[in-house]
């Protein structure tokens, strides 16, 4: 067993199942700043986001997380810029299945998001995708390309 996967297991089950829903930022904010890769100055996640291997998940300063949002940085990292908005429910994708491949090969790659971008309610972001300062995703969304500034 890897010492490693299995403290990361138990850091996300701890943050998703019990942190999460805490009712107060003050109270989440002490373990993501341990559990996250980066957590930027002034930067909320509210109740009830998940993580899926948050030490490859970094936040810029100034970021709203709304309630819901998946961010899975398995396998690559997602790294947000300053002054983003994550609308509720949003998905962030790093890692999927090749659907071309005989044997169902992993794809995926790090998703970039620049300054100032606000993605809106429930919109979805697949991997290896780059959204360009000040970009605007709307609700609903399924961001299959790099969005230019």
């Amino acid at each position: 067993m890897d010492f490693r996967l299995t403290a990361g297991a138990v850091l996300a089950f701890g943050y998703n199942q019990i942190v999460s829903s805490l009712p107060f930022h003050s109270l989440r904010r002490p373990y993501l700043q341990l559990y996250l890769g980066c957590l930027g100055e002034k930067s909320h996640v509210q109740m009830s986001c998940r993580f899926l291997q948050g030490r490859k998940v970094f936040l810029g300063k100034r970021n709203v997380i709304n309630f819901g949002c998946l961010l899975d940085g398995r396998r690559f990292a997602i790294r947000t810029g300053d002054d983003v908005s994550i609308g509720p429910e949003a998905a962030i994708l790093t890692l999927g299945h090749d659907p071309q491949s005989a044997d169902f090969a992993d794809r995926g790659g790090d998703v970039i998001v620049g300054d100032k971008v606000w993605i809106g309610f429930r919109a979805i972001i697949l991997p290896g995708v780059t959204i360009g300062e000040g970009a605007v995703v709307a609700a609903g969304a399924v961001v299959t390309r790099s969005v230019e500034p």
